[in-house]
């Protein structure tokens, strides 16, 4: 690849969600950066297009088509990546949904479809990377949001998957604290992805409630900034963090 930086040589990653947004642009800075990775995501077109990226500029990566509601896709997705590199040291949980919805529009299916897809599969993923993450003292990062921090109206399904994703990702990072694997988490604001271009907006909503989802900074981030902070959190220089959720959401919180 073109970067110089060498961090992940001899690191294989598996990254869900790289079709697009912030996995795509994950995927690639950890290519870029020495390591072989897996592309997860249910979009074949999408991940087809980030390994013809990676592949062109000298990187080692292959794909995985998996749909994050089904167990057996999530298994297999953490058993094509030890058949393919024989080893796994970062892990990526990326691939997520999110749409605004009032209270009374929420239906059971929405609400399981987005734990399903936002928290069991996360979990599934960690469960079966665990055992080969122990014996690289690897690391996991899961992406969750500035929903895991806070209240947001119209978006409590995502609010509780993200919140639990901060759970899950706490309490894996003390339970395997003694095995050197450590688990962390990200908490983006505003990025500007392709998802926004699909987001479902709830319609009435209170602007002024809205408007506290928007950043103190008057721009989103962009998904390569996200890559960036995953990169450093992945690589030594954090070997001493462990079981945090950093924020980067251009003062979102803060305000």
């Amino acid at each position: 690849m073109s970067s110089t930086n060498t961090r992940f040589a001899q690191k294989t990653a598996l990254i869900t969600g790289a079709a697009s947004g912030i996995g795509r642009a994950t995927a690639i800075r950890l290519a870029e950066e020495g390591a072989s990775v897996m592309l997860a995501d249910i979009d074949e077109k999408g991940l087809t297009a980030t390994l013809a990226t990676i592949q062109q500029a000298g990187g080692q990566a292959d794909t995985f088509v998996f749909d994050a509601t089904q167990e057996k896709d999530c298994c297999g997705v953490v058993e094509a990546t030890i058949a393919k590199w024989d080893k796994l040291d970062i892990v990526g949980n990326i691939a997520g949904i999110v749409s605004f919805w009032h209270l009374h529009e929420m239906t059971t299916e929405l609400w399981e479809r987005s734990i399903k897809i936002n928290l069991t599969a996360p979990m599934i993923i960690c469960r079966e990377s665990m055992p080969h993450l122990i014996k690289t003292q690897g690391n996991i990062i899961n992406m969750a949001s500035t929903a895991g921090k806070s209240g947001q109206a119209y978006n409590s399904i995502y609010t509780a998957t993200k919140h639990g994703v901060i759970g899950l990702s706490k309490s894996l990072a003390v339970e395997f604290a003694k095995q050197n694997v450590r688990v962390n988490t990200i908490c983006p604001g505003g990025v500007k992805t392709a998802l926004n271009d699909k987001l479902r907006w709830a319609e009435n909503m209170d602007p002024a409630l809205v408007g506290r989802l928007s950043p103190l900074l008057d721009t989103m981030a962009e998904a390569e900034e996200i890559a960036a902070l995953f990169a450093h959190l992945a690589s030594a220089e954090s070997k001493f963090v462990t079981g945090a959720s950093w924020v980067i959401d251009g003062g979102q919180l803060a305000g």
